[in-house]
């Protein structure tokens, strides 16, 4: 279960920021003022959005997913119904979302639907493939980085 909530982490930590970056592209109220200005701000803002929002979502996420899912479980079989578990683990996220209101919402929703993707999958994931996938913040990171570098270096 760990490993799949690691390989979560990794997934929605970064759609996350790329999400955000669309639709809040412009965090310091500068303005936009045109389509161009809007996805280079959009672009530009995504590491910074991802140098706060990664980690939170690997360490918060990860342990709050697991409580999440737990406490659905325990209903779940206390009750019977099946339903309970996902209904019980998707209040939970929302509930442990709501820590910074809509900006951790959104990560929430976003890594509990992640999360029950793979979950459909049914495979068993290793703690290899949860290493594997720490690999991909990192590329989305330096992508985004190396866009923003080379529009300061050719375009500005």
């Amino acid at each position: 279960m760990v490993p799949r909530k690691i390989i979560t982490a990794s997934l929605s930590g970064s759609l996350y920021p790329v999400l955000l970056g669309l639709i809040v592209p412009d965090i310091f109220g500068e303005g936009i003022d045109s389509l161009s200005d809007y996805f280079v701000s959009a672009i530009s803002i995504v590491p910074i959005y991802m140098m706060y929002s990664f980690p939170a979502i690997l360490v918060y996420g990860v342990l709050t997913s697991i409580l999440s899912d737990k406490a659905g479980g325990f209903i779940a079989a206390r009750t019977g119904e099946k339903k309970a578990e996902f209904i019980v683990s998707a209040a939970l996220h929302s509930v442990f979302g709501l820590v910074l209101l809509w900006f951790s919402l959104g990560a929430a929703v976003l890594f509990f639907i992640t999360d029950r993707i793979l979950k459909r999958f049914d495979k068993s994931y290793g703690w290899h493939h949860a290493f594997k996938s720490l690999a991909i913040p990192v590329l989305t990171w330096l992508l985004f980085m190396g866009f923003v570098w080379v529009w300061d270096l050719y375009f500005k």
